[in-house]
């Protein structure tokens, strides 16, 4: 199993960073632009994993729409293409199995596929109830009105929106009970807006309108979800001054909230014309408490940083961390263990309603091995401990790229030493 060692001789962090391209704007505008049937060009696409491979698998569908056989598509470990893939193929002429690793056959689909069912969608389980793999044969959808539980993932809220307009009738998404990771449901109103699509939302309900999709090229946003791990560097660290470029602060993503939580975390954010200066602002908060419901792409780096900051964190909204890439719960647990940290959690239950960091002391503890558990997002969560603990060691470092590829080289402009 590869690993990398990871060391910083000095506890200063300064350089310039630019940050990948939003891969979660990317993969939406790849599913508008194959269901608009134009080839329009989108700027700085992403080069993140799931966007490469998401891309391939849509030259696949293009190549094969229409067939007579049955063609296997696997989305890996890559939730988004498998998710919005599901509702695409459901109006796509052809035969498809769609699945993936075996981690993706343990994260939940079922309430996607019942949605789906109702508007004339032929998909069958392949192997349990509720998950992949998926056999699906392409058919014609008529509009109509859909109940969703937007609870578990907002992605199957965004995947029905996506192809609402070319379904004859339009669709009516009526959202019953919470959402969670909503900012990511108005990217995808806000998307489908700016390419000429009529959607509006009146408290739990979403309108789409059945229209033509307009093509017109797009430049993609910096990505806010991979800043949270440098601002979680920056908050570790003793002195700073960071320059991520690229950053807006009138941008489409929630995790732009970062820069606001980060604050109690002694993090200053000074917004620049071409992307943010980050630097250490002094003080932080005796006590922490968020809930990450909308957010739960950027809790593990906030997690960790009030938890080897001494601050006392009180975390809620974390349920459907347990079907991300890992179960992040009970991932981090166990990685905090390693430092001599303890955080506090009935993470067996079914609805984690609030996890607990209590205030305790850091020590440096160099030679540690953390694991990453197939998650880039743990992996990137993991590397900046390095400043607080000597010397670390992270397994599987590649799994950075399903988002962020060029994740360890930014490491070393900014002074670390990866090994």
């Amino acid at each position: 199993m590869s690993t990398v060692r990871l060391r910083k001789q000095s506890s200063a962090l300064t350089g310039s960073l630019q940050l990948p391209y939003s891969k979660s704007i990317s993969n939406r505008l790849l599913i508008i632009r194959a269901l608009s049937g134009l080839d329009f060009p989108i700027h700085h696409l992403s080069d993140a994993g799931d966007t490469i491979l998401l891309t391939r698998l849509l030259e696949v569908i293009a190549r094969n729409t229409g067939g007579h056989r049955m063609v296997e598509l696997d989305t890996g470990n890559a939730g988004t293409a498998m998710r919005f893939l599901t509702a695409l193929l459901s109006l796509t002429p052809g035969k498809w199995i769609l699945t993936g690793s075996d981690r993706m056959k343990e994260r939940p689909v079922g309430i996607l596929v019942d949605a789906l069912k109702p508007l004339g969608a032929h998909i069958e389980y392949l192997a349990d109830l509720g998950y992949p793999p998926l056999m699906i044969k392409g058919n014609n959808l008529k509009g109509g009105e859909v109940i969703i539980d937007p609870g578990i993932s907002s992605q199957f809220v965004s995947a029905l929106l996506l192809i609402a307009p070319v379904i004859p009738g339009g669709l009516g998404l009526f959202l019953r009970g919470p959402a969670v990771s909503f900012p990511y449901v108005d990217m995808t109103i806000r998307l489908l807006h700016d390419f000429g699509v009529q959607v509006t939302r009146d408290k739990n309900r979403i309108q789409v309108t059945e229209g033509k999709i307009i093509p017109g090229e797009y430049t993609v946003e910096t990505d806010w979800s991979s800043a949270a791990f440098w601002y979680e560097a920056v908050a570790l660290s003793e002195e700073a001054e960071l320059l991520l470029t690229g950053l807006r602060q009138d941008s489409l993503q929630g995790d732009s909230i970062v820069a606001r939580l980060f604050r109690e975390l002694g993090v200053n954010t000074e917004y620049l014309p071409d992307g943010v200066r980050l630097t250490k602002s002094g003080g932080t908060a005796e006590n922490f408490t968020f809930n990450f419901s909308d957010y739960p792409d950027i809790a593990p780096a906030v997690i960790a940083s009030c938890a080897f900051l001494g601050i006392h964190g009180r975390f809620e909204g974390l349920k459907n961390l347990k079907i991300k890439e890992s179960d992040r719960l009970i991932s981090l647990k166990n990685e905090f263990v390693k430092a001599g940290l303890s955080l506090e959690a009935d993470i067996s239950s079914e609805h984690i309603r609030m996890i607990e960091i209590p205030r305790q002391e850091v020590h440096p503890r160099p030679g540690i091995e953390f694991e990453t558990y197939g998650d880039h997002r743990i992996a990137m969560t993991m590397a900046p401990l390095a400043l607080r603990l000597g010397e670390i060691t992270i397994r599987e470092p590649e799994v950075v790229t399903k988002s962020y590829p060029g994740y360890w080289e930014d490491m070393k402009r900014v002074g670390f030493e990866v090994l």
